[in-house]
C-alpha cells in the first residue's frame, strides 16, 4: 500500500471540526518573518473545503507539527518550494488573497524533483495541439514550446486556478516544467504549472 494513503494524521491541537485537511498539495512559496514561516500551498484534494481546489497561505509557527516522508519531526526551515505535502489547517481564514490560516500539521510527501522554471511572454496558444510557445525579451532564440496536459495547473495573477482557454498571447508567465527538452527548434517540454504574472 502507498505510504501516502496509509499515513494517519496525529491528533490536532484543536477539535477536528475546525480543521481542513488537504492532500498532495504543492508548496508554491515560502517567506519567513522572525519566528513565523508563511507557506503558500496550492491544492485540489481537500476534506472540509468550500471549493475543491484553491491556494492558501499557512502560518507555520512553533505549534505546527512538521514531519518528513518517514514521519520524523523536522523544522520549518527544512520545507522547500516545490515539495508535495499533506496538511491540516484552521478553517478560520483571513479574507486576503490568498487567504491565510494557522497550520496545525504539515507532512512532506515528496521532495522537489529537479524541475526547472522559465519566465517569459506567451507568443502562441494552440488549443488543438494543447501547447503554448513563450519567448523572453522578444528573442526568438529563447522560444520554448510547452505542452499542456490534463495535470497542468494554470493560475491567474491572484493565484486562482483557471482553464487553458484563458491563456493568450502577450501574457507574462512563469512556468515550472520538466528539465528535459527536445533538441527541436523550438525546444519542447511539458508544463507542470503556469503562473500568470502581474
Amino acid at each position: 500500500m502507498n505510504d501516502q494513503t496509509t499515513y494517519n494524521f496525529p491528533p490536532f491541537p484543536i477539535p477536528n471540526r475546525d480543521a481542513i485537511r488537504v492532500f498532495s498539495a504543492r508548496i508554491e512559496e515560502i517567506t519567513r518573518d522572525r519566528n513565523t514561516t508563511f507557506v503558500t500551498i496550492s491544492y485540489h484534494d481537500c476534506i472540509g473545503c468550500a471549493r475543491p481546489e484553491d491556494l492558501v497561505r499557512l502560518v507555520v509557527d512553533r505549534n505546527t507539527i512538521i514531519h518528513d516522508e518517514r514521519g520524523r519531526t523536522i523544522r520549518a526551515n527544512e520545507l522547500e518550494r516545490g515539495m508535495t505535502v499533506d496538511a491540516s489547517f484552521s478553517s478560520v481564514m483571513t479574507r486576503s488573497i490568498p487567504p491565510q490560516a494557522q497550520a496545525f500539521l504539515i507532512r512532506v510527501v515528496r521532495r522537489h524533483t529537479g524541475n526547472q522554471t522559465t519566465t517569459g511572454r506567451i507568443t502562441e496558444v494552440n488549443t488543438r495541439g494543447n501547447y503554448i510557445v513563450t519567448m523572453s525579451n522578444f528573442n526568438p532564440a529563447s522560444a520554448i514550446r510547452f505542452h499542456l496536459s490534463p495535470q497542468t495547473v494554470i493560475r491567474n495573477a491572484s493565484g486562482r486556478r483557471i482553464p487553458p482557454a484563458l491563456l493568450m498571447p502577450g501574457l507574462r508567465v512563469r512556468i515550472e516544467h520538466a528539465a528535459f527538452m527536445t533538441a527541436s527548434i523550438p525546444p519542447q517540454t511539458t508544463a507542470f504549472t503556469i503562473q500568470i504574472l502581474r
